[in-house]
C-alpha cells in the first residue's frame, strides 16, 4: 500500500486552503468529460480496460476501451441533462460535471485526487462536491481511505462487496445498487428453496469474491446448507484449476456456486472446456450471470441451466436513443471516443493510416456491442439513481424557509458555501423515486434496497443463449413474500436434468428414525439411526425419538403411535375356546353321573355315606365347573368380583361336602361299636348345619373382601411393552389368599380325616376314594400357586381355570366314577348283602 501512502501526500500537496490564491501546479490529464454548472459533481470510470505505463503521470491512452464503462459515463450525462430540464429539481441552478478515466487501481485512484482537485477553464479550482464510482469494489474500497478523511461523499453504482458497509470505517460510502449480503440472502434462500443443502463454492482472488464467499459460507450454515469445498480460482495459477477440476469430478456436491467477477469467469470458463465437466447446477452471481456472450457450445455442457440473481432489467426513458446518439463531434476533445469509434467500426481518423477513413456521421444502431445494447438496462439504471440521489441531496441542502434548512432545522446555505461535509449529511436523509418508479433511500450503513431478477440460462445447440427471467427478490417485502418464481416460465436444469437436481450429503432421515450429527464430518452429512423399541419420530431429520405413552405403542415403521392390543383370556381364540369346551364336557360329564344316582338313589351303594351329601356335592362339582366359565371374557367389574366369590364358594361347598361324607364315614365305623351313638348325633340335620357353616365362613370372608377392596379390572402395562394385558386386579391379596387358604384348610382337614379311614373294614370303603380325590386336589393346587405367580397374560387366567377343572374333575372322578362302574357294570355288587360283608381290612 506504498503507492497509496504516495497519491494521499500527494493529495495533501495539491488541495488548497480556502483563502489560498488560484494556483495552477499540474495536470495528470484523467478528465475525459466535463460541463461546467452552478454545482459540480464528479464520476470515476474504468473506460480504458488495458494499463499502459508511459510516465510518472499516466498521460497516454491504453490500448483498448470498456465500453460497458463509457456506458456508464454517458448515462451520468444523460441523466445530469434530464436533471438540468426539470424545473422542480434544484431551479435556478445547474448541475455540471467532470468525468475521470482510469485503468488500474493506482491510475483510478490518481483519477480521484484529480477530481477532488478539480478545475475550471482558468485553471482555478471548483471543487466537485460528490463523487459517483467506482463499480469495482476494491478500488471502492481505496477511494474511501482517502474520501473519508475528508468527508467527501462517493456514491457508488456497482461497487457490492457487503464489506462495504461498515458504516466506522465508511461513513462517506453509499450505493445504490445492492450490497452482496442481500444477494448472498437470496442465494442461500434460492437453495434452501429448492433443499440443496450440499454445495461447492468456486470464488475468484478479489475483495468482491472473498468477501461474498465468506458471507455466504456463514449464512448457509445458519440454515443448515453445507458447503463442500471452498475453491479459489487464479487466473496465473495451474495448482489452483487442477484442484478445481479435480474437486469438480468427483465432488458429490450437484450444486456449485461461482461467485467471481466477470474477468475471472471468462478465464474459468475457457480452462475448463477442455476437461468435459458435466452434471452439475450452476449458481451464479450477478457480476457474470447476465453476460450471454460467454455461452458457446462447448460451454453447453457446463453453463446449461444456469441460475442467479441478475439486478433487475428497467426501462429509463430517452437512454436509449442517448446513448445511440454520440458522435465523435460531441466530444471533440476526446481522443477516447474518436479511438472507441475507430474500433466499432474498423475505421481510422487518421488520413495516414491504410484503413478506411472515418466520417463521424456513422450509425451505432447497426453496431452489436455491449454499449449499443439499449433493449433494457441493468447496471445503468443504478447510475441513474447514483446521479438523482446527489442532485436531491443538494436540492435539500439549498431549501431555505424562514432562514433555516427544513431538512436540518440549522442555518440556510448559499450555492457558493455548499461543501462536500453539508452534500454529505444531506445524502443520509434522501428518500424519493425517480421517474420510472424506483425507489431510492439510504440506511445507516449507505446501503439502498435490494431487488433482483432469479435468471435462467437456456443454451440452444448453436451455443446461442437466452438469460430468461424466472423469478423476483425483493428484500423490502415481508420475508415470506420476498422470495417469488414465475409460475408460467420453464426452467431449465444443469446437468441435462429433467427435474430439479437433488443436492444433499445425505438423504433426510425418514420417519421412525432419529437424526444424528457426526462430528467428524460436515452438519449435513449426519447418521439416521432407528429409533429404540417404544419410541417413534413422526417427522423427517427428528434430532430425539419420543416416547409413546404408556397406552400406546409404535407401528411397524416406528413412525406413530398406534393403541396397544388388548389382551385377556377370549372364548374367540383357541385356548380359551378349548377351556370352555371342556368346561362344558365336565360339566355335562357331571350331569351324566347325576342322572345315573338320580335313576339308582334306591340302590345300597347310592344310599351308602348319605346320598344327600352325594347330590350336594354333584351339585357343587357342577357349580365348580361352570365358575371356571367366569374366568373367560373380558374381566369388567362385575365379572371381576364374580368370578373370584363364585370360585371361593363353590369350591368351599364341595369340600364341605366332601368333608361331611368323610365325617360320616368315621362316625358309621364309630357306631359299630356297642355303646356308641354317634351316628344319631351326627344325622341328616348336622350334616346340612356342618356344610352350611363351612360354606358361610367363606361367604362371610368374602363380604368383607368385596366390601373392603374389591378385584376390578386392571390395565397390566408392565409385563409387557408392546401390548395391555386386561386382567382383574385381587384389590386385596388379602382377601384373595384368605379365600385360597380356608380352602386350603378345608382341603387339608378333609385329606387327613379320609387318610385316617382310609383302613376301615368296609366293603366299599368311600375314605379311600375321598383320600385319592384329596391328594390330587392338593396336589393340583398347590402346583397353582408358583404357576399362577409367573404365569404371563392371560396364561395366569387358564392356569387358575385348569386348575378349578382338574380338581374339580379330579374329586367328580375319585368319589363318583367306581360307584358308577358298580352300579353298571357290577350291578351284582349293589346289594345290601355285599355291602354288609366283613373283608379283611386292607393296609392303602
Amino acid at each position: 500500500m506504498g503507492w497509496i501512502t504516495l497519491i494521499f501526500f500527494t493529495l495533501l500537496a495539491q488541495i488548497r486552503s480556502e483563502n489560498q490564491s488560484c494556483t495552477l501546479i499540474g495536470q495528470t490529464g484523467f478528465m475525459e468529460f466535463s460541463k461546467e454548472g452552478d454545482l459540480m459533481i464528479g464520476g470515476v470510470f474504468s473506460i480504458s480496460s488495458t494499463r499502459k505505463r508511459v510516465d510518472n503521470f499516466y498521460q497516454s491512452l491504453p490500448d483498448t476501451y470498456c465500453t460497458k464503462e463509457l456506458k456508464f459515463a454517458r448515462t451520468m450525462i444523460f441523466t445530469v441533462e434530464e436533471i438540468n430540464r426539470d424545473a422542480s429539481l434544484l431551479p435556478g441552478l445547474t448541475l455540471g460535471y467532470r468525468l475521470f478515466n482510469g485503468c488500474g487501481s493506482e491510475n483510478l485512484l490518481r483519477a480521484t485526487v484529480e477530481a477532488m482537485n478539480g478545475k475550471d477553464s482558468d485553471g482555478c479550482n471548483k471543487k466537485l462536491l460528490a463523487l459517483i464510482g467506482h463499480s469495482s469494489s476494491g478500488v471502492s474500497n481505496d477511494m474511501n481511505y482517502m474520501l473519508s478523511l475528508f468527508s467527501f461523499p462517493q456514491v457508488s453504482h456497482l461497487s457490492t462487496c457487503s464489506c462495504l458497509s461498515e458504516n466506522r470505517l465508511y461513513p462517506t460510502f453509499f450505493r445504490t445498487v445492492p450490497s452482496d449480503r442481500f444477494q448472498i440472502h437470496g442465494l442461500v434462500q434460492l437453495m434452501k428453496y429448492f433443499d440443496w443443502r450440499w454445495v461447492g463454492v468456486i470464488y475468484s482472488i478479489s475483495l468482491y469474491s472473498e468477501s461474498g464467499t465468506a458471507e455466504f459460507v456463514k449464512e448457509a450454515s445458519k440454515e443448515g446448507i453445507c458447503v463442500e469445498y471452498v475453491l479459489p480460482f487464479r487466473k496465473t495459477s495451474s495448482k489452483s484449476l487442477e484442484l478445481i477440476v479435480e474437486t469438480l469430478k468427483v465432488s458429490t456436491s450437484k450444486v456449485v456456486l461461482l461467485f467471481s467477477s466477470l474477468s475471472y469467469t471468462k478465464s474459468l470458463l475457457q480452462k475448463l472446456e477442455p476437461h468435459n465437466i458435466t452434471g452439475k447446477q450452476w449458481i451464479g452471481s450477478e457480476s457474470w450471470i447476465t453476460q450471454s456472450e460467454m455461452a458457446s457450445d462447448q460451454r453447453k455442457s457446463i453453463l446449461q441451466g444456469a441460475i442467479g440473481f441478475a439486478l433487475p432489467r428497467t426501462s429509463i426513458a430517452g437512454l436509449g436513443d442517448f446513448l445511440l446518439s454520440l458522435k465523435p463531434s460531441d466530444e471533440p476533445n476526446s481522443t477516447m471516443v474518436k479511438a472507441i469509434w475507430e474500433k466499432f467500426f474498423d475505421c481510422s481518423f487518421s488520413p495516414t493510416n491504410t484503413s478506411t477513413m472515418c466520417t463521424g456521421a456513422e450509425d451505432l444502431q447497426t453496431v452489436s456491442a455491449a454499449y449499443t445494447d439499449v433493449t433494457f438496462f441493468r447496471e445503468e439504471n443504478y447510475v441513474y439513481k447514483a446521479v438523482y440521489s446527489l442532485a436531491h441531496a443538494l436540492h435539500s441542502l439549498l431549501k431555505c424557509y424562514n432562514g433555516s434548512n427544513p431538512a436540518t432545522g440549522k442555518p440556510c446555505v448559499k450555492k457558493h458555501e455548499v461543501q462536500p461535509k453539508l452534500v454529505l449529511e444531506h445524502l443520509k436523509l434522501v428518500n424519493f423515486t425517480t421517474k420510472n418508479g424506483a425507489k431510492v433511500a439510504f440506511d445507516e450503513n449507505g446501503d439502498s434496497g435490494a431487488q433482483y431478477d432469479l435468471v435462467n440460462w437456456q443454451i440452444k445447440e448453436d451455443g446461442s443463449v437466452t438469460v430468461v427471467n424466472i423469478g423476483h427478490y425483493d428484500n423490502s417485502l415481508s420475508k415470506e413474500e420476498q422470495f417469488r418464481f414465475k409460475k408460467d416460465t420453464n426452467i431449465v436444469w444443469g446437468g441435462n436434468m429433467n427435474q430439479v437436481p437433488r443436492s444433499v450429503c445425505r438423504e433426510p432421515c425418514p420417519p421412525g428414525t432419529r437424526k444424528a450429527i457426526n462430528k467428524n464430518r460436515p452438519i449435513c452429512c449426519f447418521d439416521c439411526f432407528e429409533c429404540p423399541e417404544g419410541t417413534i419420530s413422526n417427522q423427517t431429520n427428528a434430532p430425539e425419538c419420543l416416547m409413546c405413552p404408556p397406552e400406546l405403542w409404535p407401528n411397524e415403521k416406528r413412525d406413530a403411535c398406534i393403541p396397544k392390543p388388548i389382551e385377556y383370556l377370549s372364548y374367540e381364540e383357541i385356548m380359551g375356546a378349548i377351556l370352555a369346551a371342556v368346561c362344558i364336557v365336565c360339566v355335562f360329564f357331571a350331569l351324566l353321573i347325576s342322572i345315573i344316582f338320580i335313576t339308582h338313589k334306591e340302590t345300597p351303594i347310592v344310599r351308602a355315606n348319605n346320598s344327600e351329601l352325594s347330590f350336594l356335592l354333584l351339585f357343587s362339582l357342577k357349580l365348580c365347573f361352570l365358575c371356571s366359565l367366569t374366568f373367560i371374557g373380558r374381566p369388567t367389574e362385575w365379572s371381576c368380583m364374580l368370578r373370584h366369590t363364585a370360585f371361593g364358594i363353590t369350591f368351599v361347598l364341595c369340600i364341605s361336602c366332601v368333608l361331611g361324607k368323610t365325617i360320616l364315614v368315621l362316625i358309621a365305623f364309630k357306631s359299630t361299636l356297642p355303646g356308641n351313638n354317634a351316628s344319631k348325633r351326627f344325622g341328616p340335620i348336622q350334616q346340612r348345619i356342618c356344610v352350611l357353616t363351612f360354606t358361610l365362613i367363606q361367604i362371610l370372608i368374602c363380604i368383607l373382601w368385596l366390601t373392603l377392596n374389591p378385584p376390578f379390572p386392571y390395565k397390566n402395562m408392565k409385563h409387557y411393552k408392546e401390548k395391555i394385558i386386561l386382567e382383574c386386579a385381587l384389590g386385596s391379596p388379602v382377601g384373595f389368599w384368605a379365600v385360597l387358604g380356608y380352602i386350603a384348610i378345608l382341603a387339608i382337614l378333609c385329606f387327613i380325616l379320609a387318610f385316617l379311614a382310609r383302613k376301615l373294614p368296609d366293603s366299599f370303603n368311600e375314605a379311600k376314594l375321598i383320600t385319592f380325590s384329596m391328594l390330587i386336589f392338593c396336589a393340583v393346587w398347590m402346583t397353582f400357586v408358583p404357576a399362577y405367580v409367573s404365569s404371563p397374560g392371560k396364561f395366569t387366567v387358564a392356569v387358575e381355570i385348569f386348575a378349578i377343572l382338574s380338581s374339580s374333575f379330579g374329586l367328580l372322578v375319585c368319589i363318583f366314577v367306581p360307584k358308577c362302574y358298580i352300579i353298571i357294570f357290577r350291578p351284582e355288587q349293589n346289594s345290601k348283602k355285599f355291602m354288609m360283608a366283613r373283608k379283611q381290612t386292607k393296609t392303602f
